[in-house]
C-alpha cells in the first residue's frame, strides 16, 4: 500500500473518531436539554417539563397550545410556563412552571372526578364528629333520644371489614352518663398515644364533669377524674410535646433553633419531610443550602415569617412558603405528602404544599363545615341527604380516586 493510502485510511480513522466524538458530545447535550435554535442559528440551552397525570392519557396544554397527552416529556426553552392538564370528566389542573435550562421539573397531578360519588359510612343519625387527631379514627357523638343507641362511638376508618360490619364501635352509651350531659358543649381532650381520652361533660346548671374513657374498647362504667383531669392532661401533652420535639430534632440545626422558640407545631406530612407550623414572632429564617439547589421548587418562597401565619418548610430543599393567616381554615395533609387539604365554606380544596395550583375535592352538601382526611387517601364528610326523613347527619365517603 502506498503513502496516498495509509494516509486515506488515517484520515478515514481520524474522521470516524471525530464523528464518533460529535456524536457522544452531540447526544450528552441533548440529554442535557440542548438544542438547536434555527433562528438564531446556535445551540441553545433547554429545559424539560416531565408531565404525568393520574389518571392517564389527559391532554397537555402548554400555555394554551395543546401538546399531547401524559405521560409526556416536553424539551422547551427556559421562562415561565402555564401548564393545564384536562381531561374529560375530571377537574381541570393548572400550574404555573419556571423552566431552568439543563433542568428536568415534573408536574405530576392527581385529576379528581367532576362528580365524585358519596358513599354512607354510618347510619346512626351523627350528632357531632371529631377526628382523633393523627389518626384515622373519629369519635362520634350521636343523641336522637333513642336509649338503645345513643351515645358515644368510635370509627375506625383504617379498619378492614366485611361490608355488612362497619368499623364502628361503641366507647360507652348515653344511658350510663348523667342524664343532662350536652354532647354538643362536650370538649376532648386525647392521650399522647390515642388509647385514651377525658370527656368533658357540661351539665345542664353549667358545671363540668370529666370522665377517663378508654378507646380500644366498650366502657361499662365510666371514670371520674374531674379533681385529677388537670394533672393528666399536662402529662399527656408533656409525652406529645416529647414525640414532637424529636421530630422537629430532624431539621436543618438551624432552623431547629429557631423552631424551637419560633413555631408552633401543626403538622408534619406523612414521609415527614414537610413541617406545617404556625409563627409564634416575626423571624427572618436563614439559608440553610445556600446557594439553593439548582433542581428545588420554583415557586416563590417566603423566609421573612410574620406572627400567627401559616407557613410549609421543606427540609429536604430548604425552601418555606406561605400557606395562610391567622383567619385560614384549618389544613390537612394529604397522603401523597404534597397537597393540603382544608374547608373553604362551599366546597372542599386541595392545593400544593407551596400554596399553588388549588383544585376542588367535593362542593356537594355537607353538615357543620366537619370533613377529615385519612391514611388511604379518602375524604370523610358529615351529610344528611335525605333531611325530610333524617334529623341528624351520617359519615360519608367522598370518592375522588
Amino acid at each position: 500500500m502506498g503513502k496516498m493510502g495509509k494516509f486515506l485510511i488515517f484520515s478515514l480513522r481520524v474522521f470516524l473518531a471525530l464523528l464518533f466524538l460529535a456524536v457522544v458530545l452531540g447526544l450528552i447535550a441533548i440529554a442535557r436539554g440542548y438544542r438547536l435554535d434555527f433562528t438564531k442559528k446556535s445551540l441553545s440551552s433547554t429545559g424539560i417539563l416531565a408531565i404525568s397525570s393520574s389518571p392517564k392519557a389527559a391532554k397537555i396544554y402548554i400555555n394554551g397550545d395543546l401538546r399531547g397527552v401524559t405521560d409526556l416529556n416536553v424539551a422547551l426553552s427556559p421562562g415561565t410556563y402555564s401548564v393545564e392538564i384536562k381531561k374529560d370528566g375530571f377537574t381541570s389542573y393548572n400550574e404555573k412552571i419556571t423552566l431552568k435550562g439543563e433542568l428536568v421539573e415534573t408536574v405530576d397531578p392527581i385529576l379528581f372526578p367532576v362528580t365524585p360519588s358519596l358513599s354512607p359510612i354510618t347510619n346512626l343519625g351523627v350528632t357531632r364528629a371529631i377526628p382523633v387527631d393523627q389518626s384515622d379514627n373519629l369519635i362520634l357523638f350521636v343523641d336522637n333520644e333513642d336509649a338503645e343507641k345513643d351515645g358515644i362511638y368510635l370509627f375506625e376508618a383504617g379498619r378492614k371489614t366485611l361490608t355488612f360490619f362497619p368499623p364502628v364501635k361503641t366507647l360507652i352509651l348515653k344511658s350510663k352518663l348523667p342524664l343532662d350531659v350536652d354532647f354538643q358543649k362536650t370538649t376532648v381532650y386525647f392521650s399522647y398515644d390515642y388509647k385514651q381520652a377525658i370527656f368533658d361533660f357540661e351539665l345542664a346548671d353549667g358545671s363540668l364533669i370529666s370522665y377517663l374513657l378508654s378507646l380500644d374498647a366498650e366502657n361499662q362504667e365510666p371514670f371520674d377524674v374531674t379533681a385529677s383531669k388537670d394533672t393528666l392532661i399536662d402529662a399527656w401533652q408533656s409525652e406529645r410535646t416529647k414525640e414532637t420535639q424529636k421530630l422537629v430534632e430532624v431539621l436543618p440545626k438551624e432552623i431547629r433553633k429557631i423552631a424551637t422558640s419560633s413555631f408552633e407545631v401543626v403538622s408534619f406530612t406523612p414521609d415527614q419531610t414537610k413541617l406545617l407550623y404556625k409563627a409564634k414572632k416575626d423571624v427572618k429564617l436563614p439559608l440553610v443550602i445556600n446557594p439553593p439547589l439548582i433542581a428545588a421548587n420554583q415557586a416563590p418562597e417566603e423566609r421573612v415569617i410574620k406572627k400567627n401565619n401559616l407557613y410549609v418548610y421543606d427540609k429536604r430543599e430548604d425552601k418555606n412558603y406561605h400557606v395562610g393567616d391567622e383567619e385560614s381554615p384549618s389544613f390537612l395533609w394529604y397522603i401523597d405528602s404534597k397537597r393540603l387539604v382544608f374547608n373553604e365554606g362551599r366546597h372542599i380544596t386541595i392545593m400544593l404544599y407551596d400554596g399553588q395550583s388549588k383544585q376542588v375535592l367535593y362542593s356537594g352538601p355537607i353538615e357543620k363545615g366537619f370533613f377529615t382526611t385519612t391514611s388511604d387517601g379518602k375524604i370523610l364528610i358529615l351529610a344528611n341527604l335525605n333531611p325530610q326523613f333524617n334529623k341528624f347527619p351520617d359519615v360519608y365517603q367522598v370518592g375522588i380516586r
